[in-house]
């Protein structure tokens, strides 16, 4: 009896540990899109990785294989801004293999299309839903979906390595973090993390190269002070308004000091109200996301109408009209069914998470930036300049205030023989870059030039 005790309590413990391994990694190769003509003329694959003290998180991503050679090529991990924004918004409107086909909606499954300018033509690249609420991302814990700023980088960093381990063979592929906009927070947190873990010689060793970052949230005093003088140089504030903001603020556009500064900013944001903060040259349309809770955070989305789909509807010919044709295919079943989303863990996909409780927990990454460049890897910060959410005077004001020597000075980079924007480049393997007419996610608003830009930097190659 007692053998039999035992053999019993045995196979429970091999089925305890199999189905634990089975929710720590699972994974699914796609074929198919619904939406999509034929066969995937790339590798995608789509799984979930358990994070959390007790696993309770599920992390849902996206896994594109380098189209030109997955074996060597460098491997990125894709991190999303807002916070709670889905990685599926950089597979189909930033950096991603597919685009839908901008058409009408008429009732039926909105159909996908090839990127010429996708990033993996030469790289792997994870994009993963995070934190977890995000995408397609859920929890078996509380439901709340208590986060912040640390424990989104904390399961990030472990995500990475849980994938690497199940992914041995890209282990020695090269190795960068990138992401843009509010991933700017947690994005440097992480690669730190990283490097601590290379020197300390912890198990699996990564092959970290560096990171690069989009018009990134860094430090508010930087990003937010920074709109007044960038608005001012665009032409957007009278030169009247800019000096009497510049005295009675002292300089410091943040948070006003006085009355009369406040009166000034007031104005300033009296002026910009009906501009598109994300990009200034495009019209103001509705927002294809769901209302934040009350008091919920500081998003980066624009600040223009939110609502609940389907109350109100963009007009055709607006960029977020493209928003909206990512609701229509991410809730329909026959997606989620060739994406290999778990049954009854999400109810409607957003692309923007209005159930976060997010926390922002950390203030400023410039000491992290500083950190991990003089340690010796490769950094790439590239700003659209035309953004006004996080502007590039703002960005180029913190890296000045790294006092690295500059190597190359302020100049011109082209593509087909045309002015794409201006760089500069850095002691300790840090290089700016700005795209020329670009919005807050630049690749989404310039995909040609943000392409030529990623390639020749992931080469090693001169702007």
């Amino acid at each position: 009896m007692a053998i039999g005790l035992f053999y019993s309590i045995t196979s429970l413990c091999i089925l305890i540990f199999l189905s634990l391994l089975l929710q720590v990694l699972s994974q699914t190769n796609i074929r198919y899109l619904p939406g999509f003509p034929g066969p995937l003329p790339f590798q995608l694959e789509t799984g979930y990785v358990s994070v959390g003290e007790f696993n309770e998180d599920q992390l849902f991503y996206y896994f594109v294989e380098s189209e030109r050679n997955p074996k060597e090529d460098p491997l990125i991990l894709w991190l999303t801004g807002g916070p709670g924004c889905s990685a599926f918004s950089a597979v189909v409107y930033e950096i991603g293999p597919l685009h839908f086909k901008m058409v009408e909606y008429n009732g039926s499954l909105p159909q996908l299309v090839l990127n010429p300018y996708s990033w993996t033509k030469v790289s792997n690249i994870i994009f993963v839903d995070q934190p977890s609420g995000t995408g397609f991302s859920f929890t078996g814990g509380s439901k709340d979906y208590q986060t912040g700023d640390k424990k989104s980088a904390k399961e990030a960093h472990e995500f990475l390595i849980k994938w690497l381990i199940d992914h041995p063979q890209f282990l020695s592929n090269p190795l960068y973090i990138g992401g843009s906009s509010y991933a700017g927070m947690i994005l440097p947190v992480i690669v730190q993390e990283i490097s601590n873990d290379i020197e300390a010689h912890s198990k699996p060793i990564l092959n970290l190269k560096g990171y690069m970052i989009g018009n990134p949230a860094t430090d508010w005093k930087f990003d937010k002070g920074s709109v007044v003088p960038h608005a001012h140089g665009m032409g957007l504030i009278s030169d009247e308004l800019y000096e009497s903001a510049k005295k009675n603020c002292e300089g410091d556009y943040f948070e006003p000091r006085n009355a009369q500064c406040a009166n000034d900013l007031g104005a300033v944001n009296e002026c910009l109200s009906g501009l598109n903060k994300a990009y200034i040259l495009e019209p103001q349309c509705v927002y294809v996301s769901p209302k934040p809770k009350a008091g919920q955070r500081r998003s980066l989305q624009n600040n223009s109408t939110n609502f609940l789909l389907p109350h109100v509807l963009p007009d055709f010919g607006c960029r977020t009209y493209g928003y909206l044709l990512s609701y229509y295919w991410a809730n329909d079943e026959s997606v989620r069914n060739a994406l290999q989303v778990r049954k009854g863990t999400v109810g409607a996909w957003e692309r923007c998470s209005s159930t976060l409780n997010y926390v922002e927990d950390i203030h400023s990454t410039i000491s992290y930036h500083l950190n991990i460049t003089i340690r010796g890897y490769r950094a790439l910060i590239y700003s659209g300049d035309h953004d006004l959410m996080v502007p590039f005077v703002g960005t180029q004001a913190w890296i000045r205030s790294l006092n690295f020597s500059t190597l190359d000075d302020w100049r011109s980079w082209s593509v087909d023989g045309q002015v794409a924007g201006y760089t500069r480049s850095y002691s300790n393997n840090l290089t700016f870059v700005t795209i020329l007419a670009g919005g807050h996610t630049a690749p989404e608003y310039k995909p040609k030039e943000c392409s030529a830009m990623f390639q020749r930097w992931i080469s090693h190659n001169s702007m």
